[in-house]
């Protein structure tokens, strides 16, 4: 048996353990649906985010500050398999490099399509940005949503969770800090 379908039959085995029958009609298809939807969630374990990088660093002597806003993701929650979903503000000081902008969407992809926490996604994309780019700074805020929260449990949907991850000057420097702080509640939605 395969990873395929031992994924479509583990899904069989949940229907039937929730009370479901998997022959009826609108759920024969659902294992298999389950099993492709699955693999697409967690398809950033097979992307490498430093040689996303590197397939677009240019050499600039620019020093100042590159942001890239509101980068929506969503994500699967490692502790109920449930999404979450929001935006990632991803800041960073070149230090002789830049990367395409697009990378940087890139990246929060790779680290977003696994299993996941919030808190470690932020800091993976924080790490990741200051290995490859060797910037004199890198700052990532995440605001999610998570379903864990909204579905189940406390069942609080307007609840938002907010994470971040300062490297080098934004950990360091505070006028740098405000100035990002600043740049992400007063920017424009255009």
């Amino acid at each position: 048996m395969d990873r395929e379908d031992t994924v479509e039959e583990l899904v069989r085995k949940i229907l039937v353990d929730l009370g479901e029958d998997p022959q009826r009609e609108g759920l024969i298809k659902t294992p298999q649906r389950v099993s492709k939807a699955l693999r697409d969630l967690t398809s950033g374990y097979a992307e490498d985010p430093l040689a996303i990088l590197r397939s677009a660093l240019f050499t600039v002597d620019n020093d100042e500050m590159v942001l890239v806003r509101d980068i929506d993701f969503s994500s699967l929650c490692e502790h109920h398999m449930l999404p979450f979903m929001g935006k990632a503000h991803v800041a960073y000081l070149p230090r002789g490099k830049v990367v395409g902008l697009s990378k940087l969407a890139r990246i929060v992809d790779t680290f977003a399509r696994r299993l996941q926490v919030q808190e470690r996604m932020t800091t993976q994309i924080a790490e990741a940005l200051q290995e490859g780019l060797d910037p004199l700074g890198v700052a990532v805020v995440i605001e999610a949503k998570h379903m864990c929260m909204v579905m189940r449990g406390v069942r609080k949907p307007n609840a938002v969770t907010i994470t971040s991850a300062m490297k080098g000057q934004f950990r360091d420097n505070y006028a740098t800090r405000s100035e990002l702080l600043k740049l992400l509640r007063n920017g424009s939605n255009l």
